[in-house]
């Protein structure tokens, strides 16, 4: 096994705080060879074991730990051991039994770095965005069947992030076959079809089914807005929780195909009182102002405008420019339910930005709730950049 010996002072993360990465500057060298994905043995400077990550030289986290105990192999039986204690933290939470759609794997936060597992009903998707994930594709396939008892499983390892690492995109069938129907699933109450081959990250917005929910239970007898609203979800909701009217936006007429083919699978809810408008959201808002238009609850869940902290600045804009449209267009004790999922942004700056706009729209605002990703999708206190998804409701007056 090759060695990576870190530069001095720069083993303090991975010996007291254990963050999962290492990044290039924190390299000092490397003993032995190694490829992509290979596993090596980390030392600080003064050779003392930290730990074993998988090695990634093209990208700048250079590394990233499997494991701080220098001892423990990183094999087969490794990968089934963490996939199995990741399933069984899930079935340990009550509100997350019985899911249909469920994340099963959450990258860092459950000990595999690059590793995302969701699952739709009997079909398990997999995305693997780090080249030591890659290379240990097939032991963590055999876990999930394993764990899961799943029928198939179906790879959508095409993110942007796999270049970073210098892999190239790959999907299709691991374990299994296509089913013969379309994949569908019940997310409280409502019904909802997955496409897992052409849909946003594995086929839907997992981390979101709590706050749908939440909506659902506001929106009874309001004039809702849905603004990027994918396949419909938050507007399903919307609609199961008596709405009195859901417009709901989105830049894309593929996913707005979808979210009418959810709703028809819905028959019990009240189609009449859902209007789909394909645009782009700005400008859509802006047209609503210059019209008089005002809505009770409007949901603001936008594409992620920060990728890294290097886009913080231009994603502030977006951010801003978004809420303030959605503030001006609330009635006086309307509810704005908005989200960042850019990593870039914080949540402290993230409230600032909404008091800005707040503000800037001349409306006094309160949060009468923070919201952030569903049970399914934890944060290690070692990794807070795993918190990505944050929200805020609040009451405009």
């Amino acid at each position: 096994m090759a060695q990576l010996i870190l530069m001095p002072g720069k083993e303090r993360s991975a010996f007291k705080q254990h963050h999962p990465w290492l990044f290039a500057g924190s390299v000092g060298r490397l003993e032995g060879r190694a490829r992509p994905g290979d596993t090596v043995e980390v030392l600080a400077d003064n050779l003392r074991p930290l730990g074993r990550a998988a090695y990634s030289p093209k990208s700048q986290i250079r590394a990233r730990f499997w494991t701080f105990d220098p001892e423990e192999s990183v094999d087969d039986a490794f990968f089934k051991r963490r996939v199995a204690a990741a399933v069984a933290r899930r079935q340990a939470l009550p509100e997350l039994r019985g899911q249909q759609g469920l994340r099963l794997i959450h990258a860092e936060s459950d000990g595999l770095p690059g590793v995302i597992a969701d699952q739709y009903g009997d079909t398990v998707v997999v995305q693997l965005t780090s080249a030591g994930a890659d290379k240990w594709r097939n032991a963590i396939v055999a876990g999930l069947v394993k764990a899961t008892g799943c029928a198939r499983v179906y790879e959508r390892s095409d993110s942007d992030v796999r270049g970073l690492e210098g892999l190239e995109p790959t999907t299709g069938w691991l374990h299994g076959e296509a089913p013969d129907s379309p994949l569908t699933i019940a997310e409280n109450g409502v019904t909802l079809g997955i496409d897992i081959a052409g849909g946003h990250k594995t086929g839907f917005y997992l981390d979101q089914r709590e706050n749908r929910f939440l909506l659902g239970q506001l929106a009874a007898g309001k004039d809702v807005l849905n603004c990027f609203c994918y396949t419909g979800g938050f507007s399903l909701q919307a609609l199961a929780g008596g709405a009195a009217s859901v417009l709901s936006i989105d830049s894309s007429g593929p996913a707005l195909d979808q979210a009418r083919a959810n709703l028809a699978l819905n028959p019990a809810l009240p189609a009449d009182r859902a209007t789909w408008l394909e645009a782009d959201v700005f400008q859509a808002l802006r047209d609503f102002r210059k019209e008089g238009r005002q809505f009770d609850l409007i949901v603001l869940d936008p594409p992620k405008f920060a990728p890294s902290a290097s886009h913080a600045d231009r994603a502030a804009k977006a951010y801003k420019d978004i809420n303030l449209l959605g503030c001006r267009l609330l009635k006086p004790g309307g509810l704005l339910m908005t989200y960042s999922c850019s990593g870039g942004i914080g949540l402290e700056l993230f409230q600032k930005i909404i008091a800005g706009a707040a503000l800037d729209a001349g409306r006094e605002a309160r949060i009468v709730r923070r919201l952030a990703g569903a049970a399914d999708h934890p944060v290690a206190l070692n990794f807070p950049e795993g918190e990505y998804l944050k929200g805020l409701l609040v009451q405009i007056d």
